[in-house]
């Protein structure tokens, strides 16, 4: 584990080169979309890969003894941790160099909420390094482009009428700000929630869905259809307190027994640890994208809150609904830098939960810490190996 990282800081970090339904949105204006851009509005199949012939059996790999009860332990903290915790979670983590994972419940389906803006972001630096979307263009963001729910842009765009910034800008409030009025801005340029399931799709992201966009999905989880007046003032608020228990119940249910915006904590880590060993992005776009999550200010206290000093956590957050005391979706992901650069992917994510905002958070950092606990013992092997190798 000798690969060196470098996380730069996030005000160098992106220098690369709205209207219709929330299935096939128009372009907003000024907004000239490509043909590759197009298409990924437009077509339903993904493209067939080609076939190709069955891989051999894979060698079979000596693992040292030490490395094999790091293992063991790590895999024994983690399901205790998700069975202290109880209820509908999962944990998966991912040693990023050696492609070993763990977890709880990590084949599951949870829903992903906020963290599904990472897929968004995602989709636009993909188009960038095809030439497709020049993240420095000037964007304007206007009253007609607010959402609900959590977004910082919101009073800048009430007191200055728009905000003039560039979809570079908006992929940083998006994610180190859990911006959704950001997040809708990038969709809507990206070529919509369909453009956004091809790029995961189309560079092997499995077991990740992406929903019909904030607007609707919250909406519908509320037991309503979306009107655009819900973005002002507080009309989704009191729209949502006028639908009634039963059916604001039979909608929060149905959403969590098949979330459209759900994923599998395996699946997230799989993907987060491609993007990190470059096999999504190009290493030095991954990079960018990295340290941009490096600064993300939502979640201090859930899976950051248990790094070690020298750690770097690039993570995102999800959160949830309220109703009747539960909340849907209360998630971290990321990836944690050990001090020598080694990585693992990590994801946790609680489906529905009545448990407190302190106990869940202090779940997070428990994994944590049991990702530090398994890299100092990696550590310790190696030393041991190293040790045996000169006396030998």
């Amino acid at each position: 584990m000798t690969l060196t990282r470098t996380i730069i800081p996030a005000i160098a970090a992106l220098t690369l080169a709205a209207c219709g339904s929330a299935e096939n949105p128009r372009a907003p204006y000024g907004v000239s979309w490509g043909e590759d851009v197009r298409a990924a509005q437009a077509e339903e199949v993904i493209e067939a890969e080609p076939e190709v012939e069955p891989e051999p059996e894979p060698e079979v790999v000596e693992v040292d003894p030490q490395v094999e009860k790091a293992r063991e332990q790590l895999a024994e903290r983690i399901k205790a941790i998700g069975e202290d915790f109880g209820g509908s979670m999962g944990i998966a983590v991912l040693d990023v160099d050696a492609g070993w994972s763990t977890g709880y419940n990590e084949t599951e389906l949870f829903p992903q909420q906020s963290v599904s803006k990472t897929w968004v972001s995602l989709t636009a630096l993909l188009l960038a390094e095809k030439g497709l979307l020049d993240l420095d263009a000037p964007v304007r963001v206007s009253r007609e482009d607010l959402t609900l729910f959590h977004q910082p842009i919101r009073g800048e765009i009430l007191r200055d009428g728009a905000v003039e910034t560039t979809i570079g800008e908006l992929i940083e409030r998006a994610i180190q700000q859990s911006d959704n009025t950001a997040n809708n801005a990038i969709l809507q340029r990206v070529g919509g929630p369909r453009a956004v399931r091809r790029a995961l799709a189309n560079n092997g992201l499995e077991d990740i869905r992406f929903g019909p966009g904030e607007k609707p999905m919250q909406s519908a989880i509320a037991g309503l259809l979306w009107r655009d007046e819900y973005s002002y003032e507080n009309n989704f608020f009191d729209a949502r307190d006028r639908v009634p228990q039963e059916s604001r119940k039979r909608a929060f249910e149905n959403y969590l027994a098949d979330p459209v915006d759900g994923a599998t904590p395996l699946g997230i880590a799989r993907a987060l640890a491609a993007i990190e060993r470059g096999e999504v992005l190009s290493e030095e776009t991954a990079e960018k994208f990295l340290t941009i999550m490096s600064n993300t200010r939502s979640g201090p206290r859930r899976l950051k809150g248990g790094r070690p000093e020298g750690w770097v956590v690039s993570h995102k957050t999800g959160t949830g609904q309220f109703w009747n005391g539960q909340q849907s979706g209360y998630n971290d992901v990321g990836v944690l830098f050990a001090p020598d650069s080694s990585a693992y992917a990590v994801a946790v994510m609680i489906g529905v939960t009545r448990r407190p905002t302190i106990e869940r958070m202090q779940m997070m950092q428990e994994v944590t810490r049991a990702v530090v606990a398994y890299h100092e013992a990696l550590v310790a092997a190696n030393v041991a190996e190293a040790e045996a190798a000169v006396e030998g």
